[in-house]
């Protein structure tokens, strides 16, 4: 299977963007598959995760304006099957440096363009910012699918109809025509509400079959993992939070296995 490039995105902060990100890429791993996780938040919260320093001259940004190759800059981690791009704090400066350049919005299409020719990696997962902006852009353009969390809260489809919107005009405009919905993941569940239970019966009532069927609890302990510089797989295999990004797991892999994705998916009112 050729490799598949899934963005995790969301433009809205506190949905379990990056707990998404490390936790499912690190249970896909896990699985026997060999995994990249691209760090493209200037925060650098996936890699303080999976490194135990910083990588000084070896992030994302060198690539993303040209200084080094993106193949150049991969780095292994303690977990195996699971590799790193990492982000560092000059990632901030890529919002004004990648606009500045020609096709800024295919900047890191192309530059991962060898790498995922090369088919060492089954997937590429990108941990993108809470924004709409040029990293964002570009990760929603090198996207083969979208994978967007949305947490179990009131506002939970608040800013979803913008995202689902960007990519409609990223299809429509002929930039990225085949970009895909791996579908809709419910974080932050708390079985102890009503709320909880609500939000997700309407999220499923709307989106229907978009959304995964594995729910993410909202759990202390997978909130204390990055502290301590671990995936949840690590900090609490056996815990709630580990079981489900393990379940979430072997679903998408079911999902990438049946070619089920979704195009065209409603936006929320």
């Amino acid at each position: 299977m050729p490799t598949k490039v899934i963005a995790i995105a969301n433009q809205k902060g506190g949905v379990g963007k990056t707990t998404t990100s490390v936790n499912l890429a690190a249970a896909v791993a896990e699985q026997g598959k060999s995994v990249l996780l691209i760090d493209l938040d200037p925060q650098a919260n996936a890699t303080t995760v999976l490194l135990a320093h910083e990588i000084p001259g070896g992030g994302l940004y060198r690539a993303l304006i040209g200084e080094t190759t993106m193949t150049e800059i991969v780095l292994s981690t303690r977990l195996p099957n699971l590799f790193l791009i990492p982000a560092d704090l000059d990632l901030a400066g890529a919002e004004i440096d990648v606009a500045r350049q020609e096709e800024h919005l295919v900047q890191l299409r192309n530059r991962l363009a060898p790498l995922k020719a090369s088919q060492k990696f089954d997937f590429i997962f990108l941990d993108c910012p809470p924004s709409l902006g040029i990293l964002m852009s570009n990760s929603l353009t090198a996207a083969d699918e979208v994978l967007i969390p949305i947490q179990c809260e009131y506002y939970a489809l608040e800013g979803l109809g913008k995202l689902v919107g960007v990519m409609e005009q990223l299809r429509q405009g002929g930039i990225n025509p085949n970009l895909a919905m791996s579908g809709l993941l419910m974080t932050l569940f708390d079985g102890r509400t009503n709320l909880s239970g609500a939000v997700m019966k309407d999220v499923r009532d709307h989106f229907q079959e978009v959304v995964f069927e594995t729910v993410i609890p909202r759990s202390i302990r997978l909130s204390e993992a990055p502290s301590f510089g671990k995936t949840i797989l690590e900090y609490d295999p056996r815990g709630l939070g580990a079981a489900a990004y393990r379940a979430l797991a072997l679903e998408f892999l079911k999902r990438q296995a049946a070619g089920m994705s979704f195009v065209g998916a409603p936006a929320a009112a």
